[in-house]
């Protein structure tokens, strides 16, 4: 079984009591941490030394569309809110196909490990009735190819706007078709068991996407197969007037009533408009929040009380979001982002950046319902993320290197990160592709795109 040693490091385990230990040794055997101390005196196949380097667990990104890599930065959307986004973007994304989808996916899973990203979920909804059913089969394999620990969510929307929806008519499905594919998709792919590379959760997009009985549906049948579902929540204040109109009831209290609360297999994406009574429902059954706060600014929709769900006890996680409203994949990026607009929200001292990165990491694994990635102990998912800071972007931040990695730098690349006891980046690269041939391919199929603009 192949071994890794990393030797020297300073190590932010982010299990419960969240130990940093300096010049620390970790010694891994296939996929698994095998110790964590320092001087370790075992022989490994491969040494990396981490001096004057911080190594935290892999981050894990709960809320992602890596479709959306392909369309990001379009003009006629920069300035745009949330419907009017995705009024726009739709009638792009009607056009998506299997080849648009495994280059996108490439593109957001190599920026997401170049950044320390080693777990992330993605929520893939618009299936285009001219494209391929198997457009999440296309993830899956390409995210195998890259080395990704993947959640994929089966997403889906079944009403168009024939049926006051937003989506055009042509890339939702009817309720059949979604769960027959959901059911497929879960017998193909999902695994519970410890150390699994591949995890399926069920994810109709939004309130104002999908009918109620597909709601309700989905939460009979993912308790059934023993998943997660998945879903947008009180995004916007638009969101809130919509669900008021149509169904006389604030989001949370609308998802509650479709039975997506009581059974603690729920986690939602930017919950900025939730009241202390929804986190109380939360925190009662450990319904998560993936918090995109990058999104919500680009799109100017507000921003999520962290600091609340996190008084209150709700599992509290940390998403990219879609490269068409965030524009990046960069997963620590994101967790910095996280820790300054709480302090915008709340005050300076309502998100430390210790806190942010627990969020990032643990409080991710958490969210995704997973207890074997997330930190770094005997045991775990060799799941580890390693950043030089002894360049000139970091002079002067010894006296916190953990918290550098928020605070400072100008690039957030690793110099290694290692999925499930593989090395996925080494020296600030990707291992497993050639980065110019994913950045190639990609320019090919937004040509494509673009084309059709």
């Amino acid at each position: 079984m192949k071994s890794i040693m990393i030797k020297n490091g300073y190590v932010f385990t982010a299990d419960e009591n969240r130990k940093e230990i300096k010049d620390c040794d970790i010694y891994i055997e296939g996929p698994e941490i095998k110790k964590v101390e320092k001087n370790i005196n075992d022989k490994a196949d491969y040494v990396i030394d981490a001096k004057n380097c911080v190594v935290i667990p892999g981050l894990v990104n709960t809320h992602h569309h890596l479709y959306q890599t392909l369309t990001r930065n379009i003009p006629a959307v920069q300035d745009a809110k949330l419907f009017d986004w995705l009024c726009y973007l739709y009638e792009i994304w009607r056009n998506m196909d299997e080849d648009w989808v495994s280059a996108s996916t490439k593109v957001g899973l190599g920026e997401l490990l170049l950044t320390g990203c080693t777990t992330s979920s993605d929520h893939l909804y618009l299936f285009p009735q001219k494209s391929s059913p198997y457009l999440v089969d296309v993830e899956v394999e390409s995210a195998k190819e890259i080395g990704m620990r993947f959640v994929a969510t089966r997403g889906s929307m079944s009403k168009g706007k024939k049926d006051g929806g937003l989506p055009p008519d042509d890339v939702i499905q009817d309720e059949e078709t979604i769960m027959e594919d959901c059911e497929r998709v879960v017998k193909k792919y999902h695994s519970s068991e410890n150390f699994s590379m591949v995890n399926i959760a069920l994810a109709p997009c939004s309130p104002f996407s999908v009918t109620t009985e597909l709601l309700k549906t989905t939460a009979v049948m993912a308790k059934k197969w023993g998943v997660r579902m998945h879903t947008h929540l009180a995004e916007t204040m638009d969101e809130e007037e919509y669900c008021l109109n149509a169904y006389k009831m604030r989001p949370f209290d609308y998802m509650e009533s479709a039975g997506w609360i009581e059974n603690g297999n729920s986690w939602f994406a930017h919950c900025v408009y939730l009241s202390e009574d929804d986190a109380v429902k939360m925190a009662k059954t450990k319904t998560g929040v993936s918090h995109c706060p990058s999104s919500n600014l680009r799109l100017g929709s507000g921003i999520a009380p962290i600091r609340m769900f996190l008084n209150k006890n709700v599992p509290v996680s940390i998403g990219v979001d879609g490269s068409a409203s965030n524009d990046m994949s960069n997963a620590i990026m994101e967790a910095r982002m996280a820790m300054l607009v709480s302090r915008v929200k709340d005050s300076v001292t309502s998100m430390p950046a210790r806190d942010a990165l627990y969020l990032a990491t643990k409080g991710g694994a958490k969210v995704l319902g997973r207890n074997d990635i997330g930190e770094i102990s005997p045991g775990k998912a060799a799941d580890i993320a390693i950043f030089d800071i002894s360049g000139v972007e970091y002079a002067g931040s010894d006296y916190d290197p953990l918290a550098s990695l928020l605070f400072c730098g100008i690039s957030q690349k690793t110099k290694y990160t290692i999925v499930n006891g593989e090395i996925v980046v080494k020296e600030g690269h990707l291992t497993t592709f050639d980065e110019r041939d994913i950045r190639n391919d990609a320019n090919r199929v937004v040509k494509k795109i673009s084309e059709k603009l």
